[in-house]
């Protein structure tokens, strides 16, 4: 068995964390509860992070880093119909623990829950932006974005349970229609209206 460069090791060992930490949550997992599940010696763990705060917060920052160079590599290419669901959906499937820290569980978690929360709203600007969700009303912008990007995380959820990856396209393009209809009918209504 070769072994791992220094980067390989910690991405090995950024995985296997996120499923340690999905099974039992932050408080639940313990470093050797880590270790087990990435098939290392505690020793290893503390060379490459030095407490179990440090690891957690690695694991969530990778996912939200892999987010970010799924949505670049994929503007680049001039995709725009479905980029926020199919981002999302991709990063999901290659990494379901990781997603599900990052989306669902850090923000229940005492230590986390700012960074999650800071993590979340770069990620509905990102939409907003992407979407051209701005009605010029500093409230209703920030709503419409928070509200864009939470549909989108529970959407990928609900479709990692009940889906078929086979039907992922179809799916991110129901979802495309759905969230431009949405859209236009927030830009339309009037600032008055009831």
């Amino acid at each position: 068995m070769p072994l791992l460069s220094r980067t390989e090791r910690q991405a090995s060992i950024l995985r296997g964390a996120a499923q340690a930490f999905a099974r039992n949550g932050f408080a639940g997992t313990s470093m050797d509860d880590v270790a087990a599940a990435c098939g290392v010696t505690k020793l290893i763990l503390y060379r490459h992070f030095e407490t179990k705060e440090v690891l957690y917060r690695a694991v969530l920052q990778r996912v939200f880093e892999r987010h970010g160079q799924e949505l670049a590599a994929r503007m680049e290419r001039g995709e725009a119909r479905g980029l926020g669901m199919r981002t999302l959906l991709t990063v999901a499937r290659e990494d379901e623990a990781g997603f599900t820290l990052l989306w669902r569980q850090a923000a229940r978690e005492p230590q986390f829950a700012d960074y999650a929360r800071e993590l979340r709203e770069a990620a509905a600007e990102a939409t907003a932006k992407l979407l051209g969700l701005h009605m010029g009303d500093p409230a209703l912008d920030r709503w419409a974005a928070q509200s864009t990007i939470g549909w989108l995380v529970d959407a990928v959820f609900v479709w990692l349970e009940v889906g078929d990856p086979a039907r992922d396209d179809e799916v991110i393009e129901r979802a495309a229609t759905g969230l431009r209809a949405l859209r236009d009918a927030w830009i339309q209504v009037p600032a008055h209206a009831p």
